[in-house]
């Protein structure tokens, strides 16, 4: 096992494996669960207020169909770009939809709530977020950090908006943009990424890396990205890499064991952290057959921390074989 600090533990929309995503409910159970950092996806309203929500469109979460059915554009999405902060906040929010197959994305979570509009739970802006975070750390004495990720900031732009400086305005109110703050940016765009390092150096920024079919046009070349050359020059921006976890999978090996790239090692050769996304109970790689078998191959490779929809699992697991600390400078 690495010899390096205990990676971070990265609650994923919230303790979403429980609660529905990105919901305050779901921020204040991770918080209780011990995570390290909580994380934000944050778009915009029509309005220009910061949002928490994970995708640029409303209806795979929430009742917004329903709500407002005249509002949907004409590729079939209703946007959160469209309503105002007061309409969004009508919205009931509810276990992620598979829109395609039409059933819940995982088919073991959550309670069931009943119908969509008895739904206790909101979406909320990221000011009130911060409000949250701040009040627990301050009443349990434990502070956990925000792990904020700006959701396609060129697309935000093409619809006349600006949502770094959006989301910026609202970090400095906070307190966050201060040295030595417990907060982590990230993106992928790498351009978004240069923009802020030069506004904010002292802000740990996160390149996010994916896979190039995820966008009618990538906004970045992810293969060349994960080249020692590609992470020497994110290196000049950022503190560190959010890969997909099959970015760190290679074929299986002999014995129906899984492989594993040179990724992690190359990452900290050029000064890099390695923020692996996402572990999940139930969504294994091919070759686990359990979530701890996952977490403790992840630990040998010698990842910094890493995002689950699961904190207490990881949490729990990491207690019991690390030394305290944080694995991120």
């Amino acid at each position: 096992m690495s010899t390096r600090a205990r990676p971070i533990v990265i609650a994923h929309r919230g303790a979403s494996g429980y609660l529905p995503e990105h919901t305050l409910e779901a921020k204040v159970l991770a918080h209780g669960m011990g995570a390290d950092y909580l994380e934000q996806d944050v778009v915009l309203s029509r309005d220009g207020i910061p949002l928490v929500l994970h995708d640029l469109y409303l209806e795979a979460v929430s009742d917004v169909a329903m709500r407002f059915p005249d509002r949907a554009r004409g590729d079939g999405h209703w946007y959160a770009i469209d309503l105002t902060c007061e309409e969004l906040s009508a919205l009931r929010v509810h276990e992620r939809l598979d829109l395609r197959a039409g059933r819940p994305a995982f088919l073991d979570r959550s309670p069931d709530l009943g119908p969509e509009g008895q739904s206790p739970f909101r979406l909320h802006s990221l000011d009130q977020e911060l409000t949250l975070v701040r009040g627990l750390n301050r009443s349990t004495g434990r502070e956990a950090g925000i792990y904020l990720e700006l959701k396609e900031p060129a697309w935000h732009e093409g619809q006349g908006q600006d949502l770094v400086a959006a989301v910026l305005g609202v970090l400095e109110q906070h307190g966050y943009l201060e040295v030595g703050q417990r907060i982590f940016l990230q993106c992928f765009e790498p351009g978004t990424l240069r923009r802020v390092h030069g506004l904010l150096p002292q802000v740990r920024l996160i390149q996010l890396i994916g896979e190039s079919d995820w966008w009618p046009r990538p906004p970045a070349d992810f293969t060349a990205m994960r080249t020692p050359a590609g992470l020497a020059e994110v290196r000049r921006y950022a503190a560190g890499i959010g890969p997909w976890i099959g970015h760190l999978l290679s074929r299986m090996a002999s014995e129906g064991r899984p492989g594993f790239t040179e990724l992690v090692d190359q990452a900290h050769q050029a000064g890099l952290l390695v923020h692996p996304y996402t572990l999940r109970l139930d969504s294994l790689p091919e070759g686990f057959a359990t979530f701890d078998a996952l977490l403790g191959s992840l630990l040998k490779l010698g990842v910094d921390g890493i995002f689950t929809d699961f904190p207490d699992l990881a949490v729990r697991y990491l207690a019991a074989r690390c030394p305290p600390g944080e694995g991120s400078p």
